[in-house]
């Protein structure tokens, strides 16, 4: 057996089977290349969903974390720490906000969003008691929890996962008339990715968040944008919401913002919204941990040049430009996305989604499939045009066959 293969049958052996990699074992990475076991080197395309905006090993990131290391990693909630204080201030200030409740995953920022909007529904709005009601969209992604699985609508991540929590209503994407109609005298939030990841990268139609804005506003509804994925620099902008004029009373980040170091994730909104917590009503022992705020101060100055939004830009259009070529050519038949960050679908005749991706891997390219047929490409934002174009030069051979 080769080391691949030997890493993979014990993976398989002593690892809940609740994922389905591709057959490769990375073994190091730089910038937005990755080497295997056996030393194969590959151009990563998928970036870790967005967690590796900046990069595998990213120089400025590793060096915040390791002069960190050397100090005090983790005090939990119950002391305060002398990184805290500046971490809440720069990432509440990037957002244009007031305030900052750190978590860890996205999908525990999440559930951090949806028990904030019930909370603020009650104390704030003067909902009744148990009637809060969020709106949700259609084909989402926000997580795996009980509670966020519970508003799924992809069968795969909610059977066998019942009872389901109450509370949520679910309209198409895109429909704002299907928004306006679900808003009622109960509704505390509308909950949206600003574009749908999981789902295929599907961008809504234009107008589609200001009118969400406008609505929100008018009800008195709080409009929360998970911005786990598609923001901090993957679209060209800071957040996906920009490129409306829209801002949200609550971002919803993780990802990208520790840098692929460490997870690190926040609910970042106004003083009403977040001031509704009195000490007890939530936490998390390792949210806001030194460790994590050391590498995500980081990551906010290097946000704050706007070099990587712009360069996401430029290499965004570049690479939608050479995508619509091969929608052209009848090699994929959909190209949606913005900045690095695309979905493609790909006809029966050329393979499903999951062998595109083995065949890209086998040509040193790494992507993943969802829902069938879609290649999801969301390559680090260091990324260079060379290396970009050498990794869409092997798209088209493999879907050439």
């Amino acid at each position: 057996m080769t080391s691949t293969e030997r890493s993979i049958a014990a993976a398989e052996q002593h690892s809940a089977h609740n994922y389905h990699p591709l057959p490769v074992v990375v073994a190091t990475a730089q910038g937005a290349w990755m080497t295997d076991v056996e030393g194969r080197r590959y151009l990563d395309m998928l970036a870790g969903y967005s967690a590796l905006n900046f990069g595998h090993c990213n120089r400025r990131l590793v060096s915040a974390a390791k002069a960190q290391l050397d100090r005090v990693t983790l005090t939990s909630r119950a002391f305060h720490h002398d990184r805290f204080a500046e971490f809440c201030t720069e990432l509440a200030a990037l957002c244009g906000m007031e305030m900052v409740l750190p978590m860890n995953t996205g999908a525990e920022a999440v559930e951090t969003a949806v028990k904030t909007a019930r909370k603020w529904g009650y104390r704030v709005k003067g909902v009744p008691d148990g009637r809060a009601k969020i709106v949700v969209a259609e084909n989402n992604f926000h997580g795996r929890t009980t509670t966020i699985v519970s508003f799924s609508t992809d069968q795969e991540a909610r059977a066998d996962f019942g009872p389901y929590t109450p509370g949520f209503e679910i309209v198409p994407y895109g429909d704002l008339a299907a928004l306006e109609a679900a808003v009622d005298e109960h509704t505390v939030a509308v909950l949206l990715e600003p574009i749908q990841g999981e789902a295929g990268v599907l961008v809504p139609p234009p107008g589609y968040l200001a009118g969400v804005r406008r609505l929100t506003a008018e009800r008195n509804v709080l409009f929360m944008a998970d911005e786990i994925q598609s923001g901090l620099g993957r679209t060209g902008r800071t957040f996906a919401c920009e490129h409306e004029d829209v801002v949200p009373d609550v971002y919803i980040l993780g990802k990208a913002l520790g840098g692929g170091v460490v997870p690190v994730s926040a609910v970042v909104s106004s003083r009403e919204v977040l001031g509704v917590y009195q000490p007890g009503e939530h936490g998390s022992t390792f949210g806001g941990n030194p460790l994590a705020c050391a590498v995500a101060l980081e990551v906010i100055a290097i946000l704050k040049s706007g070099e990587y939004q712009q360069k996401a830009a430029e290499l965004g259009e570049h690479l939608h430009r050479e995508l619509s070529l091969l929608a052209g050519a009848g090699l994929v038949t959909a190209v949606r996305g913005r900045g690095l960050w695309a979905g493609i679908d790909v006809p029966p005749a050329v393979g499903t989604g999951r062998e595109v991706s083995e065949r890209l891997m086998t040509q040193g390219v790494l992507v993943k499939d969802t829902h069938g047929a879609t290649i999801r490409i969301a390559p680090p934002l260091v990324i260079t045009k060379e290396d970009l174009d050498w990794g869409l030069a092997r798209i088209r051979e493999v879907l050439e066959g």
